[in-house]
Formats: structure tokens, C-alpha cells, sequence
């Protein structure tokens, strides 16, 4: 081995010049961090849901829902994934560009409100209140 070839190695080793081939990649947050933290904001406010209690949902503090709301951190897939089951929403609504989304017609208002009631249903874990939530649901129906 010459050592120029030992002296390149050692410079990929202690951060030096990058491997031929390999993009470096930075790990602050991207515009596409930015948008599905602004989307999982604008659920939790429609949801009516407070940072603990959201925070809560997902096992962690109200202070790293905040960053991850903010963009000041990256959410892990998983937690995309866990956020979408919360809101009972696809992933793919957590990337979207609301307004890309009206423009190009693909939101429906009828939508957006049966997940709002499946998410209120699904958080309640009182069988009587259940009970209630169906029969007013039921009365609304027929009336």
C-alpha cells in the first residue's frame, strides 16, 4: 500500500475529504421537515389537542413535539408513522402542501370531518360515553 493511499483513508477517517461517490448529507432539518411539522401542528390544533396530550399519545415530551412542530428537529419514520395513526390520517397527508392540496382539488371537506369524528371516538375510552356518542349519532341520523 503507498502511502498515499494510507494518507487518503486516514483523512476519510478523521472527517477528512469524502469518499468518491458518497453525498454528504447534512442532518438540520429540510423544507419537507418544516411542512410535516406544520401539518401535524395544524391537526393537533384542529383536533383540539393541547402539546402534553398529543405528546402523550406519542411517548414523548410536549418540549420535543414542539421542536418536531417548529422544525427544529426531524421526526423519525417511526414517528411519522405513529403521528398518522393518532390522527387517523395517511402519511402521505403529513407531507402534503395544504394549499398544493385544495389547488389541485383533493380535499374533501366531508373527508377531513369523518377522521375528525374517528379520531374523537377512537380517544374516548368510556363505554357509557361511547354508548351516548352512538345514540346522539344514531338520533342525528334519523332525524
Amino acid at each position: 500500500m503507498t502511502k498515499r493511499a494510507t494518507t487518503g483513508r486516514r483523512q476519510a477517517r478523521q472527517g477528512g475529504a469524502p469518499k468518491r461517490g458518497r453525498r454528504q448529507t447534512s442532518r438540520a432539518p429540510t423544507e419537507v421537515d418544516i411542512t410535516v411539522g406544520e401539518n401535524i401542528r395544524n391537526l393537533r390544533r384542529e383536533r383540539r389537542m393541547t402539546l402534553a396530550e398529543l405528546g402523550d399519545e406519542l411517548g414523548i415530551s410536549h418540549q420535543q413535539l414542539q421542536k418536531y412542530e417548529t422544525g427544529a428537529n426531524r421526526l423519525s419514520a417511526g414517528m411519522v408513522h405513529a403521528t398518522a395513526e393518532v390522527f387517523n390520517v395517511g402519511i402521505e397527508s403529513l407531507f402534503d402542501d395544504g394549499a398544493r392540496a385544495i389547488a389541485e382539488g383533493k380535499s374533501d371537506p366531508a373527508d377531513e370531518l369523518r377522521s375528525e369524528c374517528f379520531f374523537i371516538v377512537n380517544r374516548t375510552r368510556s363505554a357509557k360515553t361511547l354508548s351516548q356518542m352512538a345514540k346522539v349519532l344514531k338520533a342525528i341520523v334519523s332525524g
